[in-house]
């Protein structure tokens, strides 16, 4: 199996000024749209599975899916399987059990000692086992994942917090709030660029942007000159895979042939993804 320590993918990414993008798989059609565009575009991709998904689905049946389909299709890229905003040190276990690449506990939402203590237990495991970690600081708007966080709590990470979490936690990359959000937006998005730079050059590691979706190309791509390493992407993703679904049957009401409108939720997804991995610069990275 192809598959790579979310450490190693997204310091070689930091290291080499592009992004790795972290897409969100809910099941097998969705897991499969991100491993066949990231084999064409022959680019490292993250595939997060996240807690909706395993709500619905299981964690044990979503990374078995995942092998399955590596090998049916043949796929070579490196790839990363991430355990996206666990908020259980248990869970975080299960999945470092299960052979996730890369582990993230999210304690945004609990008291700082709270996050620093539990994000700093998540992380000396995944050290011990050669895998990647991620913690969050600063509470980032939205929902995601049945996780919400109101537009009036959201708030704009410090370089003095970043910096503290970052020392005592020893995460290798690290989620911080800077002006994005969960979700739909409601209007433009506009990042901190100045605040992004100071947290990059006080921590000295790869920062993730969460809340990917609905950023302007433009701002997706100073955020990556400026140490944004790891971006994850979900609502785009849903949005694609719905509306070629929707397409398929507007032209053809009466199909029911299953694989037939799947493949073209597929597809259409596949090019969103196609399109996020040339944004952030890791297309013929592999």
């Amino acid at each position: 199996m192809p598959y790579q320590s979310g450490k190693t993918m997204i310091n070689e990414a930091w290291t080499n000024g592009y992004a790795i993008g972290a897409f969100t798989a809910h099941n097998l059609e969705t897991i499969k749209a991100v491993l066949l565009a990231a084999e064409e575009e022959q680019s490292p991709i993250m595939l997060q599975i996240g807690q909706k998904a395993i709500n619905e689905m299981g964690m044990k049946p979503l990374r078995d899916a995942v092998d399955s389909l590596i090998q049916h299709h043949a796929i070579s890229v490196p790839i990363c399987i991430h355990l996206d905003h666990s908020r259980k040190f248990e869970q975080c276990m299960e999945a470092a059990s299960r052979d996730f690449q890369s582990l993230m506990f999210d304690g945004s939402a609990l008291p700082f000692e709270d996050n620093i203590r539990i994000t700093k237990a998540v992380v000396d495991v995944a050290a011990a086992l050669g895998l990647g970690s991620e913690g969050e600081i600063g509470k980032i708007g939205g929902t995601e994942d049945d996780i919400t966080v109101d537009e009036k709590d959201a708030m704009i990470t410090t370089v003095e917090e970043a910096l503290d979490f970052s020392e005592r936690t020893g995460v290798d990359y690290l989620a911080v709030s800077i002006g994005t959000a969960h979700g739909v937006y409601k209007t433009t998005p506009e990042l901190k660029f100045d605040r992004l730079s100071e947290i990059k050059q006080a921590v000295k590691k790869p920062i993730v942007l969460h809340g990917g979706s609905g950023v302007p190309d433009d701002q997706v791509i100073e955020a990556v000159k400026r140490g944004v390493a790891k971006i994850n992407v979900d609502t785009e993703l849903r949005q694609g895979f719905i509306k070629g679904v929707q397409a398929h049957w507007a032209d053809a009401p009466n199909d029911f042939i299953l694989a037939d409108v799947m493949n073209t939720g597929i597809e259409s997804m596949k090019e969103v993804v196609k399109h996020k991995i040339r944004l952030f610069g890791s297309n013929g990275k592999a």
